[in-house]
């Protein structure tokens, strides 16, 4: 039987370089976009205003930017 946690907050596999700040961020990543589909569920369905989503939407999108930054994610692609 599947786990409800794994149906809610699916998790995709990482195709990238395997390194510990870009695993990290790849999960960031795809806990937003979870995120930013029921904001925009919620909008749709009118429980809260385009808005309030957007506002919603655009707070997570700078805490994203945030843990990119901290992590040094994309900083030095070239190099080991």
């Amino acid at each position: 039987m599947v786990a409800i946690s794994n149906f809610l907050y699916p998790q995709n596999r990482y195709y990238g370089e395997v390194k510990p700040e870009n695993l990290v961020f790849n999960a960031n990543l795809q806990e937003f976009t979870q995120r930013v589909g029921y904001i925009s569920a919620l909008a749709s369905s009118g429980k809260i205003s385009v808005e309030q989503a957007f506002a919603q939407i655009d707070k997570l999108w700078q805490q994203v930017e945030k843990s990119k930054h901290q992590l040094g994610v994309g900083e030095h692609p070239f190099s080991d």
